[in-house]
């Protein structure tokens, strides 16, 4: 257990809270670790009959893993502790998605990153006025991960590559549009919800509370998201995008450039494989570890974090140019890892 985080059983409920707002909740190592202990316990445990999990504070559900750790460790040239944090880290997340009992998500404001891993996956996802969904992972060198990139792949037409590469934020009616989410409850009435779901143990209670969001921009920009995002690499998507003369195109090569090329490269490329009935969990977490594995030593990761975080001058000297990515650093980040790949069974070590 740790002061980051409250873990405990309440009426039906198995209950957990990340209770470190200061922070915007980031995920630690070790959070996730003891979430991944509780649901274990809970699987077996007759009395809890669902799985409450949220959070402290009004800014953030939780904005993203604590990358410091991740920085100090690789800038060092260790690079294992970073490939253990996200290959146990992931066994989490596919444990979420595939656990057997009501996993119930109350997601205010930032739910980015690790944030989207431990919620996303939920059985009923909630969102409310403030949340804000967000991928922005290829910002910092890496790709959408904790199984974001299936999500993506499962949204509707091209949005999955606009949102992985952009990293644009989605409201509630665009979190429930993009099936990052299920249900839009005020916030003001989560405190009712939260007493009847630990009193009864039905999650079916959600839709009595259920209301309908103020409408989102991603609906009404469909068209134009599937009009330039169905190229089959970024160099396709950019030069649909320079053809035209909107506010949209302008805008979307504004935060694209912003963007690790690299990363967002393999953040298409990863969609494109993962999109259809035969894309699980297992797989979308396999492809994300492959390039996670290599993030640090041969992507942008540590680049992008020291930018964004550390000097904060939002000035990356990233590997490739925006239109000098070679056709190989996609397939190099995405090959196989043989002996290292990650196995979801594997015991911790």
């Amino acid at each position: 257990m740790t002061a980051d985080i409250h873990i405990r059983k309440e009426g039906r409920a198995g209950r957990i809270t990340l209770t470190r707002p200061k922070a915007l909740n980031a995920l630690s190592y070790e959070m996730a670790m003891a979430i991944e202990a509780a649901l274990e316990d809970w699987r077996t445990d007759d009395d809890v009959a669902l799985i409450l999990i949220d959070a402290e504070g009004d800014k953030a559900f939780c904005a993203g893993g604590d990358i410091q750790q991740l920085y100090d460790t690789g800038r060092a040239g260790d690079y294992d502790f970073g490939r253990r944090f996200w290959a146990d880290e992931y066994r989490l997340n596919a444990k979420i998605a595939g656990y057997p009992k009501p996993y119930i998500a109350f997601m205010q404001g930032f739910v980015m990153g690790g944030g989207v891993g431990i919620s996303c996956h939920g059985s009923h996802r909630i969102t409310c006025e403030s949340t804000q969904i967000a991928m922005p992972e290829c910002g910092i060198g890496l790709v959408p991960d904790v199984g974001g990139s299936l999500i993506l792949a499962r949204a509707p037409g091209r949005m999955g590559e606009y949102l992985g590469t952009t990293g644009t934020r989605m409201g509630p009616d665009d979190a429930i549009y993009a099936e990052f989410a299920d249900t839009y409850v005020p916030q003001l009435m989560w405190p009712t919800l939260i007493a009847k779901l630990i009193e009864t143990g039905d999650p079916s209670l959600i839709t009595d509370h259920a209301q309908t969001p103020p409408p989102g921009p991603l609906r009404a920009l469909t068209p134009q998201i599937t009009q330039h995002f169905s190229g089959e690499t970024l160099r396709d998507i950019l030069n649909a995008l320079r053809a035209e003369d909107s506010d949209f195109a302008r805008d979307t090569v504004k935060s694209l450039s912003r963007n690790s090329p690299l990363s967002m490269a393999c953040t298409i490329e990863m969609i494109h494989r993962l999109r259809g009935p035969a894309a699980d969990i297992g797989r979308a977490l396999g492809l994300e570890y492959r390039f996670t594995y290599r993030a640090m030593e041969q992507g942008d990761f540590l680049e992008g974090i020291r930018a964004a975080i550390i000097d904060k001058d939002r000035k990356p000297h990233w590997k490739h140019g925006l239109d000098s990515l070679p056709g190989s650093a996609v397939a190099q980040m995405l090959q196989p890892l043989g002996k290292d790949a990650l196995t979801l069974e594997e015991a911790k070590t």
